[in-house]
């Protein structure tokens, strides 16, 4: 899959385009609408970017982690090569420490994480705080030709690249989630 980002300035007409992408079979987990007026987006009905995915929470949780991994590593290596897993400690007081840096570490990259824009978003901070909006749809490449047949009929909605989108398999996983909440309700 491959995101394509567009910037607009009328919220309407991001309404006909959310519909026209509807009609040809794209679902919500494949669009979204980025704003800092999350009021005007939920005011349209459009499908906004959750306030978590908004912030570095995911890469900076998957930094920490890693961080926290390598420590823990550490805090079981050493005791290892010291012999001191043979004293009164014993290997309980070492795995205790280790999953405290672990822990510690993970929990502490989410925080920073949630202090930061999303790091794939940052390059639409300026358009944003001029009150831009920004529409960002995760394309097959199946979809891709009638993707850019509706987009062409959209001018007042101006390119903005593209970049990595979220696996097939996670989109899919979505829509099975949408379909089982439309069904209880």
């Amino acid at each position: 899959m491959l995101r394509h980002y567009y910037v607009a300035d009328d919220l309407n007409e991001l309404v006909t385009v959310e519909k026209e992408l509807h009609d040809e079979g794209f679902t919500e987990p494949q669009i979204h609408v980025l704003s800092l007026d999350n009021a005007k987006i939920a005011q349209h009905n459009l499908h906004k970017v959750e306030p978590l995915f908004k912030q570095d929470v995911v890469r900076g949780t998957s930094i920490g982690a890693g961080i926290g991994s390598l420590l823990a590593l550490i805090a079981l290596i050493i005791p290892y090569m010291a012999g001191w897993h043979y004293g009164p400690a014993g290997w309980d007081t070492f795995i205790i420490i280790a999953l405290g840096c672990f822990i510690f570490c993970t929990w502490e990259g989410g925080f920073l994480g949630f202090k930061k824009p999303n790091s794939r978003f940052s390059r639409f901070q300026a358009l944003l705080k001029k009150g831009k909006h920004i529409l960002f749809v995760d394309v097959d490449p199946v979809q891709e030709h009638n993707f850019r047949v509706i987009m062409k009929t959209h001018p007042r909605v101006k390119a903005a690249g593209c970049g990595a989108a979220v696996p097939h398999w996670i989109v899919s996983c979505q829509d099975a989630f949408d379909n089982v909440r439309k069904r209880v309700s």
